[in-house]
Protein backbone atom coordinates (compact mmCIF):
# COMPACT_ATOMS: atom_id res chain seq x y z
CA UNK A 1 0.00 0.00 0.00
CA UNK A 2 1.20 3.70 -0.56
CA UNK A 3 -0.02 7.09 0.92
CA UNK A 4 0.49 8.96 -2.41
CA UNK A 5 1.73 8.58 -5.62
CA UNK A 6 2.58 11.87 -6.37
CA UNK A 7 2.43 15.64 -4.40
CA UNK A 8 -0.34 16.74 -6.71
CA UNK A 9 -2.20 13.43 -6.16
CA UNK A 10 -2.27 13.62 -2.46
CA UNK A 11 -3.25 17.58 -2.62
CA UNK A 12 -6.07 16.83 -5.11
CA UNK A 13 -7.58 13.93 -3.02
CA UNK A 14 -7.34 15.68 0.12
CA UNK A 15 -8.03 19.52 -0.74
CA UNK A 16 -10.99 19.52 1.19
CA UNK A 17 -9.56 18.93 4.01
CA UNK A 18 -6.91 21.66 4.04
CA UNK A 19 -6.23 23.62 7.21
CA UNK A 20 -6.55 27.65 7.33
CA UNK A 21 -3.91 29.38 9.21
CA UNK A 22 -0.79 31.37 8.48
CA UNK A 23 2.58 30.02 7.30
CA UNK A 24 5.43 32.09 8.67
CA UNK A 25 8.48 32.73 6.97
CA UNK A 26 10.90 30.27 6.57
CA UNK A 27 14.88 29.64 7.77
CA UNK A 28 17.28 29.50 5.07
CA UNK A 29 17.73 26.07 3.98
CA UNK A 30 15.20 24.69 6.43
CA UNK A 31 12.99 21.72 5.03
CA UNK A 32 10.25 22.82 7.87
CA UNK A 33 7.31 24.72 7.01
CA UNK A 34 6.11 26.92 10.21
CA UNK A 35 2.26 27.08 10.25
CA UNK A 36 -0.04 28.37 12.77
CA UNK A 37 -3.38 27.17 12.64
CA UNK A 38 -6.08 25.57 15.45
CA UNK A 39 -4.47 27.93 17.94
CA UNK A 40 -1.18 25.38 17.45
CA UNK A 41 2.39 25.78 15.85
CA UNK A 42 2.86 22.82 13.30
CA UNK A 43 6.24 22.60 12.07
CA UNK A 44 5.95 20.79 8.74
CA UNK A 45 7.90 19.05 6.26
CA UNK A 46 7.50 21.13 3.07
CA UNK A 47 5.93 18.63 0.27
CA UNK A 48 5.32 21.27 -2.14
CA UNK A 49 9.69 22.16 -1.98
CA UNK A 50 11.78 24.98 -0.78
CA UNK A 51 10.14 28.67 -1.09
CA UNK A 52 7.01 27.24 -2.28
CA UNK A 53 5.35 28.65 0.05
CA UNK A 54 4.56 32.45 1.02
CA UNK A 55 4.45 34.09 4.10
CA UNK A 56 0.73 34.83 5.30
CA UNK A 57 -2.38 33.37 5.06
CA UNK A 58 -2.66 29.99 3.97
CA UNK A 59 -4.49 26.64 3.38
CA UNK A 60 -2.36 23.37 4.20
CA UNK A 61 -3.09 20.08 4.50
CA UNK A 62 -1.29 18.69 7.66
CA UNK A 63 -0.40 14.75 7.10
CA UNK A 64 0.58 12.47 9.63
CA UNK A 65 1.72 8.78 10.19
CA UNK A 66 0.44 7.27 12.87
CA UNK A 67 2.68 5.54 15.58
CA UNK A 68 1.89 1.94 15.80
CA UNK A 69 -1.08 1.03 17.93
CA UNK A 70 -1.81 5.29 17.80
CA UNK A 71 -5.34 5.49 16.69
CA UNK A 72 -7.69 4.23 19.80
CA UNK A 73 -11.63 4.89 19.66
CA UNK A 74 -13.04 6.78 22.36
CA UNK A 75 -14.57 5.04 24.56
CA UNK A 76 -18.65 6.15 24.97
CA UNK A 77 -19.10 7.76 28.23
CA UNK A 78 -21.06 10.14 30.10
CA UNK A 79 -18.59 13.17 29.52
CA UNK A 80 -19.13 14.35 25.97
CA UNK A 81 -15.97 14.44 23.85
CA UNK A 82 -13.69 17.37 22.99
CA UNK A 83 -11.00 18.35 20.31
CA UNK A 84 -7.64 17.99 21.94
CA UNK A 85 -4.63 18.45 20.28
CA UNK A 86 -0.54 18.99 21.70
CA UNK A 87 2.56 19.52 20.38
CA UNK A 88 5.39 16.68 20.66
CA UNK A 89 8.64 17.53 20.07
CA UNK A 90 8.87 19.64 17.01
CA UNK A 91 6.87 17.12 14.37
CA UNK A 92 4.62 15.04 16.57
CA UNK A 93 1.00 15.05 17.70
CA UNK A 94 -1.46 13.84 20.32
CA UNK A 95 -4.82 13.97 20.25
CA UNK A 96 -8.17 13.91 19.45
CA UNK A 97 -11.17 14.54 17.87
CA UNK A 98 -14.05 13.51 15.36
CA UNK A 99 -13.58 11.52 11.97
CA UNK A 100 -14.46 13.21 9.02
CA UNK A 101 -14.06 11.06 6.27
CA UNK A 102 -12.23 7.41 5.76
CA UNK A 103 -10.52 5.75 3.34
CA UNK A 104 -8.62 2.53 3.20
CA UNK A 105 -6.15 3.26 5.89
CA UNK A 106 -6.66 6.82 6.11
CA UNK A 107 -8.26 8.96 8.33
CA UNK A 108 -9.35 12.62 8.41
CA UNK A 109 -10.03 13.78 12.17
CA UNK A 110 -11.07 17.24 12.66
CA UNK A 111 -8.82 17.90 16.17
CA UNK A 112 -8.55 21.83 16.55
CA UNK A 113 -8.02 21.61 12.42
CA UNK A 114 -8.29 19.39 9.91
CA UNK A 115 -5.64 16.16 9.69
CA UNK A 116 -5.29 13.65 7.37
CA UNK A 117 -3.77 10.60 9.37
CA UNK A 118 -2.60 7.36 8.27
CA UNK A 119 -0.89 3.93 9.26
CA UNK A 120 0.95 1.34 8.01
CA UNK A 121 0.09 -1.25 10.97
CA UNK A 122 -3.45 -2.67 11.97
CA UNK A 123 -6.00 -0.14 13.36
CA UNK A 124 -9.33 -0.54 14.91
CA UNK A 125 -12.21 -0.36 12.22
CA UNK A 126 -13.23 3.54 12.05
CA UNK A 127 -16.32 5.15 10.96
CA UNK A 128 -17.04 8.72 10.28
CA UNK A 129 -18.64 10.68 12.89
CA UNK A 130 -17.02 8.39 15.49
CA UNK A 131 -14.38 10.10 18.43
CA UNK A 132 -10.60 8.80 17.75
CA UNK A 133 -7.32 9.38 20.08
CA UNK A 134 -4.59 9.30 18.08
CA UNK A 135 -0.43 9.72 18.85
CA UNK A 136 1.84 10.63 15.16
CA UNK A 137 5.07 10.06 14.26
CA UNK A 138 7.50 12.77 13.36
CA UNK A 139 7.90 14.45 11.15
CA UNK A 140 4.60 15.89 10.02
CA UNK A 141 4.05 16.48 6.61
CA UNK A 142 2.46 20.01 5.11
CA UNK A 143 1.08 20.48 1.41
CA UNK A 144 0.40 23.76 0.55
CA UNK A 145 -2.85 24.81 -1.53
CA UNK A 146 -2.10 28.77 -1.32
Amino acid sequence: MTLESSEQEFTSRFAAYAAQGTVYAGREGSPLLEFAAGGRVLYLFDRNGPYAASPGPAQVIVHGVLEPGGLQRLAEGAQPPEEKLAVLGISALEGQGRVLAVMRQVWVVQARLPLVLATWHEAPQVREGEWISFRTLAPLHGFVLS
